[in-house]
Parts: C-alpha cells; sequence; structure tokens
C-alpha cells in the first residue's frame, strides 16, 4: 500500500499535545509508522538502532501523559532519543540524523525546548533530574520531572549516587528503568503490574489516606497499626518484584510494566503522576522492538552503520582494510597466548573494543566491569600490585570519567597498567559527547605516564607488545576505524620509550612532527610542499610524552617546526614540543602548531571534520607555507 493509499497518523503529529487527542489504538498505529521512520533513515544514517526501537510505545506514553516540555524528560545517554526527536517538532528534518550540519544523534538542548539536558555518556539522568527537579521546588514550580535510564546504565555507579540522593532528600523524582535485559516470569510480571498499576490508582491512593489518617487518629495504638499496614503493603509488592533494591534507596517501586502495552504504560504513568516524592516504574521492554534483524542481534543493531531494510545486511562496500580495533583484539589473543599475565579489561563494550575473541579464549582473564570506568581503573591496578599486566581498553571519550582513579591509583604508585583508547580523535557522526580529542591532553601532564599512538596497524601492535615490557603505566590512543593497510609484521618489534621518535623523509627547508593519525596525511603533505619547491622532514613522534631529543635535533637543522594531531590544541603535542625546546633553551626554532581547535567539535563525516580544520594533506601543506612565509 502506498502513501497516497493510506492516511498515516504521523503526517499530522507535530508536538507532542498532538498526540492527546488520539486513541490507544492511533497510538499503537503510530508506533508502528515511527518504527518504519527510524529503520528507513537509519539504514541510510547509521545510527542507534536497537535502543530507539526498544522505547516507542515508552516515548509515546510518557508525551501522551506528561505536559512536555514543561514536565521534563531527561533521557540517559540519550541514544534512545528517536521516537522523541520525531514527535517534538523535528520529524521534517528526521532524515538529516548524524548527518553534517543535520540533527545530533543525542538529545541536545540548543536544538529543541523538549531536549532538557544534553546528554551522551551513561548513567546520568537520575543526578541531572535531581538537579532540575530541586530547583523547579525552589522556584515554587510543580512540573514533573522524569528520568529514563536503561538496565545497563544501572551499572554504572553515578546512578546509584544520584538515587541515594534523590531517595534521601525526598523530592519529586519520576525514574523509569528501561530494562530490556532482566529475565523476569511472565506470570510474575503480570501479577507485580497488576498490582502495581490498581495500588498506584488515585482512588486506591484516597481511599489509603483516609485509612491511614483514621487509624492515626485512634489514640494508643492506631501508629502501631499504621506501621504494620504499610509494612504489609510493601511487603505484597516487593514480594512479587525485584523492588527491594529501590525501595532501599527511600523509591516507592512501580512494576515491572510491560513497555509494549500502551494501555499499561498510560494507565501507571496517569497514577504516578498524581504521586510525590521519589518514585522508580520498572519497565520491561525488548530491544530492536519491532524489526526482527534487530531483536535477533540487538547488540550489532545497538549502534550500526548503514545497511539493507529488507535483509539487515550491511551495506556492500569495497573490501576494506582491517580496523585498529580488530588488530586490537587479534594481538592481545596473540601476546596472551605467550604470556599468562596479561588480563583484558573493558567497560560494557567487549565487542565495541575488540576483544570478544579474547573473552572467548581466555575467559578467566576477561573481566567486563560493566559502566564502570572508574572501577575498571582501579580494579587494573589492584592486579598489577599482584604482579599482573592488565590491559584497560576503553573508548576515549568514556576514559574521561576516570581520571582521578588514573592520578591516584595508577600514575602515583607508577601500576603497570596500559590503557588502550580506542576512538582517539574525531569519531563521526555520533559527535562532541563522543570524540576522543581531549586524551593527548589529559594523559600527558601526568606523572610517570607514557603517552603513545601509532602511525599505522601494525605500529599499533608494536606499540602494545612495548608498553606490556615497560615498567610503569603506558596510555595509547588510536583512532576509530579502518587502518592504513599496512603488510602486519609477524614478529613484534621493541620501540624504545624514551628515543622512539622515526624519521620517515629528510628535508631541508622544515620539520613536520606529527603523530598517530597525522602521520600519514604529513607524508603526502611533503610530497605536495615538493612540487613547490619545499622541503621537508617527516617525523613520527609515537609519543607524546616523553619527548623525543631527535625531534629538537632534527628542527634545529631546519630552524621551523610545524607540529601535527589530531587532538585539541592546547596541552597536546605541540604544546609538549614548545615546552621542551623552552626547557632546552632553544627559542631560535619557528614553530606552528596545528591542531583541533580548543572548542568542541560538531557532529559530521571524519573526512569533511578534517578538511574543516585543516587535518588533512592540504591543511598540513598549507600550515607549512605560512611557517615559511610562503
Amino acid at each position: 500500500m502506498t502513501k497516497s493509499d493510506k492516511k498515516y497518523l504521523l503526517d499530522n503529529i507535530n508536538t507532542p499535545k498532538d498526540l492527546k487527542n488520539l486513541s490507544v489504538g492511533q497510538l499503537e498505529q503510530l508506533g508502528g509508522e515511527i518504527r518504519e521512520l527510524i529503520i528507513k533513515t537509519v539504514s541510510k544514517t547509521g545510527g542507534h538502532l536497537a535502543p530507539s526501537l526498544g522505547v516507542v510505545e515508552l516515548t509515546l506514553a510518557l508525551h501522551y501523559v506528561f505536559n512536555t516540555p514543561a514536565d521534563k524528560i531527561i533521557w540517559d545517554v540519550g541514544h534512545q532519543s528517536y521516537t522523541h526527536k520525531i514527535i517534538t517538532g523535528r520529524k521534517e528534518r528526521f532524515h538529516t540524523l548524524r548527518t553534517y550540519g543535520g540533527l545530533s544523534g543525542f538529545p541536545k538542548r540548543a536544538e529543541s525546548p523538549y531536549d532538557s539536558f544534553d546528554t551522551g555518556h551513561s548513567s546520568t539522568s537520575i543526578s541531572a533530574g535531581l538537579g532540575i527537579s530541586t530547583a523547579k521546588a525552589l522556584k515554587g514550580e510543580d512540573s514533573k520531572v522524569i528520568a529514563v535510564i536503561g538496565d545497563g546504565s544501572m551499572t554504572g555507579g553515578m546512578a546509584f549516587e544520584g538515587l541515594n540522593q534523590a531517595g534521601d532528600s525526598d523530592k519529586d523524582l519520576i525514574v523509569v528503568l528501561n530494562d530490556n535485559e532482566m529475565s523476569i516470569a511472565p506470570n510474575v510480571g503480570a501479577i507485580s503490574s497488576f498490582l502495581s498499576r490498581k495500588m498506584t490508582g488515585r482512588r486506591f491512593i484516597s481511599l489509603k489516606k483516609d485509612f491511614e489518617n483514621f487509624l492515626k487518629s485512634v489514640p494508643g495504638f492506631g501508629e502501631n497499626i499504621l506501621s504494620l499496614f504499610k509494612k504489609s503493603e510493601d511487603s505484597l509488592i516487593t514480594f512479587f518484584t525485584p523492588g527491594m533494591l529501590f525501595e532501599a534507596f527511600k523509591f516507592k517501586y512501580i512494576g515491572p510494566i510491560n513497555g509494549h502495552r500502551l494501555d499499561m504504560l498510560i494507565e501507571t504513568f496517569g497514577n504516578v503522576k498524581a504521586l510525590k516524592g521519589p518514585i522508580l516504574v520498572h519497565v520491561l521492554t525488548k530491544k530492536g522492538k519491532g524489526y526482527a534483524p534487530a531483536e535477533k542481534n540487538p547488540a550489532y543493531f545497538h549502534g550500526v552503520g548503514c545497511f539493507e531494510v529488507e535483509t539487515g545486511s550491511p551495506q556492500k562496500k569495497e573490501k576494506s582494510c582491517s580496523t585498529y580495533t580488530k588488530v586490537f583484539g587479534d594481538t592481545m589473543v596473540d601476546l596472551a597466548s605467550k604470556d599468562e599475565k596479561i588480563f583484558a579489561i573493558t567497560a560494557a563494550m567487549p565487542e565495541g573494543t575488540g576483544l570478544n575473541e579474547f573473552a572467548r579464549r581466555y575467559p578467566d582473564r576477561f573481566h567486563d566491569v560493566g559502566i564502570a570506568e572508574q572501577h575498571a581503573v582501579t580494579f587494573a591496578a589492584g592486579l598489577a600490585t599482584e604482579g599482573f599486566k592488565p590491559v584497560v581498553a576503553i573508548y576515549s571519550t568514556f576514559l574521561q570519567r576516570a581520571f582521578d582513579q588514573i592520578i591516584h591509583d595508577v600514575c602515583l604508585t607508577r601500576q603497570h597498567v596500559v590503557f588502550c583508547l580506542d576512538r582517539g580523535g574525531l569519531v563521526g557522526e555520533d559527535g562532541p559527547t563522543h570524540h576522543g580529542y581531549f586524551d593527548l591532553t589529559y594523559m600527558r601532564n601526568l606523572p610517570n605516564m607514557t603517552v603513545m599512538a601509532p602511525k599505522d596497524e601494525n605500529e599499533l601492535r608494536h606499540m602494545l607488545y612495548s608498553a606490556l615490557q615497560h615498567d610503569g603505566p603506558v596510555a595509547i590512543r588510536y583512532p576509530r576505524g579502518e587502518g592504513m593497510g599496512v603488510p602486519i609484521d609477524e614478529e613484534y618489534k621493541l620501540i624504545p620509550i624514551n628515543s622512539s621518535a622515526e624519521i620517515l623523509t629528510e628535508g631541508k627547508d622544515l620539520a613536520i612532527a606529527a603523530i598517530g593519525s597525522m602521520v600519514y596525511p604529513a607524508i603526502e603533505a611533503a610530497k605536495e610542499l615538493e612540487k613547490e619547491g619545499i622541503s621537508a622532514t617527516v617525523i613520527n613522534c609515537r609519543t607524546v610524552t616523553p619527548v623525543d631529543r631527535k625531534i629538537a635535533e632534527v628542527a634545529m637543522k631546519t630552524g621551523n617546526l610545524l607540529t601535527v594531531e589530531e587532538n585539541i590544541r592546547s596541552g597536546g603535542l605541540g604544546g609538549a614540543v614548545l615546552e621542551f625546546l623552552e626547557d632546552a633553551g632553544l627559542y631560535t626554532i619557528k614553530t606552528r602548531r596545528l591542531a583541533l581547535p580548543d572548542r568542541f567539535i560538531e557532529h559530521g563525516p571524519i573526512p569533511i571534520l578534517k578538511e574543516k580544520y585543516g587535518l588533512d594533506k592540504a591543511g598540513i601543506a598549507r600550515e607549512a607555507k605560512i611557517l615559511l612565509g610562503k
């Protein structure tokens, strides 16, 4: 049936107010239409498909019952917010999702008044929601605040820190636990769903309140009976549900509720809206709901590239090189076969960091600690004190969350922990919350820390091998995506930490000191400069700290030095080299730094962003000519 043959409800949905004119049956039809739009769009743009498909009904119910944007909805992480975006005035622009200049893949306050809080990292929604609720109470506003958090995000300690304060503060806060992993028997779920909906109904609450007031008026023993009554009520609910934990945090627990039954969701949220204090609503959903390939393989479709809608298969492309992630994973397996002291640790990203095969082969030496980066680092430090060699593989942007643990538990006591920072530099369509362009800066200023970055996937293998031989903490950052397609050496080479710089080309006019992903573009830039009669030496720095003295020696010969890095300008490679030159008294070398600007970079394809900010061969050549006054 074509669009011209069928009336689409979505055509008339421009704001959440439009939902309130629909029946439950129409809302169910609308949910199907929204799923079609999400699948069609994400198949072309890539994105977080399975999480967003799993919360279609939940999103519709929340916006149907509550009065947004006066009532605030905070989406933890935010990768499940596509339905929210579609029904809050961004339907016509939804096809631009995650494209350069288009809609962000995450909630963004600058994008819409319906986006209550900018998110992108997990476990933050409860804390943010409590802050908003506290502010509203101080301003005398009685609108509602709803934090939607997934069961995965509940593995993060920050979520429990938020629960702890929220329960103790007794502020109005509704936490919706979107649970797509817990296994609860259907009959238990049905019973507790019925109990929770009936025991939170307005009529029941009114009768309960009258009964409580009556007991309070009975002198002598009324309070004792009331206490027994409350305990009986709580016991009845928690006996059938996993709510005891949340009740311990002083939250009123409701659920679990079928997250794909709009009638149940609407009734429950309608009842909850009348309640006061901290409340947790436990909702059971299915990741990838409504799209068979995503339901079958939700991990793959959690964050997916372009795919064929009919089959779910990735769109065919030319044979590609191995990714840095795969090379890292293969190297870990190989090195672990030779050294039983090697451990692998990740924070809920075994597939994303390439450690699935390691986990399969060496289950006793693999630990996925959940979304708990701080714990991962200190856990690794504990292993290191007993002579083991822990490798902590975490995306660059997520390791930021464990900065204190890196300082205090690893660097201070010089523990031999190896940090492998995947997605270093620009990451593309996920944008500013996920770009990993701070790591050279935040890691290189730590005493005892060695910071490395490979120019290609083969060098990554040698760096990992060398880091495991080193006595002390080491961080290796490498980019997202495919490597350079270079041959892989079978034998490992030890890269000397204190003399790591590699001279790749020699020239007399200037030296270009590049690191990591910028080395090959620097070589290409040198070739372009050669056509214009400019001769350049290209240095593969390999380490940001320590700075190899060879860089200064080469720069002294030319008198001109350009540093190039895929990192913010402040405090990275350029800063390290300038500090080294000043400490050595080498003031005559003319220097220029090429890096990302000291601001947050928008989302978009990596090649477009690199071109915009001059991190390609043309940009490097242009900066070299400016340095030389040409």
